[in-house]
């Protein structure tokens, strides 16, 4: 396997050779082929200078430079070069000041070899650590960040959603919609993981020691922490936009579920064969309303249309499930009001609904947005020139 190890740098002149030297170390021991590709945002202090000379001897170190827009614009492009110009099959990224551990690489690859699509080097799973003698206000700030991510986000199951080091398969950020995350800042780690999520991406930790720098200066802002809170709400907006769009849906679907099955009990059509004829049209009614509404903004262009044997499935474990409540509420309360029995019965069959336009939408577009990264890799391979060094 193919890895590309992506170390964002500004102003590391004092980190950058020693880490290199670390890394290739690693790579002299791994099974694996690894490269180090350094995004220098045209640091003064001669950072980059340090890569090209280094690179003169090893052949495995690469230069990405660029403008400085930030943490996240430096780690998309590294991924972009990895995959587009190195040919990576998976991407670390880690930061340049050892807190983390070069060490700790060829257990970040195990993991990611572990059936995971993306693995966290993670400070708050158990075995994990943050440095003994940070302030009260450090911890505090870790600590909640990540609490903002976790539950505000929604990223809960992840122990550690602000982590730096991670491993990841590089058909993972083929699928995924990249340019979607236009976030430059630290806020980028959580929208990445909210993006990954999203294409329903197998995420694993493992522990790690987390360490202070010893030489340079944190990168580190108030106008880091604003945006990380911006974007965490706007985030949120996204899930609760969602959500909203299928309440409504959901509210149409019971009108014509229950106006269906009142006009055909009062044409003289038995309730047990009115109750899943008119299940079976809100369900129809409710489908096409998510996919040209609820889930829209997920689907990726030329995400095609569902297939009638996907649908009928799905129609079938609605109808049945639909259908149990409505002859479970006819035989326990013989007097209650057949469309009061019909009202019941709506609920097993929208959440299937529900749950199965979400997950067939997400699949879908993880399988057209990998297909065309892949396409546009091709193109722009064939097109342009490497931009490494």
């Amino acid at each position: 396997m193919k890895v590309v190890i992506v170390v964002p740098t500004y102003n590391e002149r004092g980190n950058i050779g020693p880490l290199l030297e670390a890394l290739l170390a690693q790579a002299a021991r791994s099974p694996h082929d690894l490269h180090v590709l350094v995004c220098d945002d045209a640091s003064p202090d001669g950072t980059a200078e340090l890569v090209l000379a280094a690179r003169r001897d090893h052949p495995r170190i690469h230069l990405s430079p660029g403008r400085r827009l930030g943490l996240g614009a430096a780690y998309l492009r590294g991924m972009r070069c990895a995959m587009d110009e190195l040919g990576a099959d998976a991407v670390l990224q880690m930061d340049a000041d050892f807190s983390h551990d070069p060490a700790d690489v060829p257990r970040l690859l195990a993991a990611l070899e572990q059936d995971a699509d993306l693995v966290i080097g993670s400070r708050y799973v158990p075995g994990g650590r943050i440095p003994p003698d940070w302030s009260a206000l450090r911890r505090a700030n870790s600590r909640w960040g990540n609490r903002v991510a976790r539950y505000l986000v929604g990223l809960h199951p992840i122990r550690d959603c602000t982590s730096g080091f991670r491993a990841i398969r590089s058909s993972l950020l083929e699928g995924m919609s990249l340019d979607r995350i236009r976030v430059q800042g630290y806020a980028f780690l959580v929208a990445f993981l909210y993006e990954a999520k999203l294409h329903g991406a197998r995420i694993a930790e493992i522990p790690i020691v987390f360490s202070d720098r010893e030489r340079g200066a944190s990168k580190l802002g108030l106008r880091d922490i604003r945006e990380f809170i911006v974007n965490a709400l706007w985030l949120r907006f996204r899930s609760l936009a969602t959500f909203a769009r299928f309440l409504l849906v959901g509210m149409s679907g019971v009108a014509v579920n229950l106006g269906a099955f009142l006009l055909l009990t009062a044409a003289g059509i038995d309730r047990y064969a009115a109750s899943p004829l008119s299940t079976l049209l809100s369900m129809l009614s409710n489908f096409a309303l998510h996919r040209l509404w609820t889930f829209r903004p997920r689907r990726a262009a030329g995400a095609g249309v569902i297939s009638v044997s996907r649908l009928g499935l799905a129609s079938l474990g609605a109808l049945l499930a639909s259908y149990g409540v409505f002859a479970t509420v006819c035989f326990l309360w013989p007097r209650l009001p057949a469309a009061l029995a019909q009202l019941a019965s709506i609920v097993p069959a929208t959440l299937i609904n529900y749950f199965y336009n979400a997950y067939w939408t997400a699949r879908r577009q993880a399988g057209a947005a990998k297909a065309a990264a892949a396409a546009d890799r091709g193109s722009r391979a064939r097109e342009t020139g490497p931009e490494v060094e």
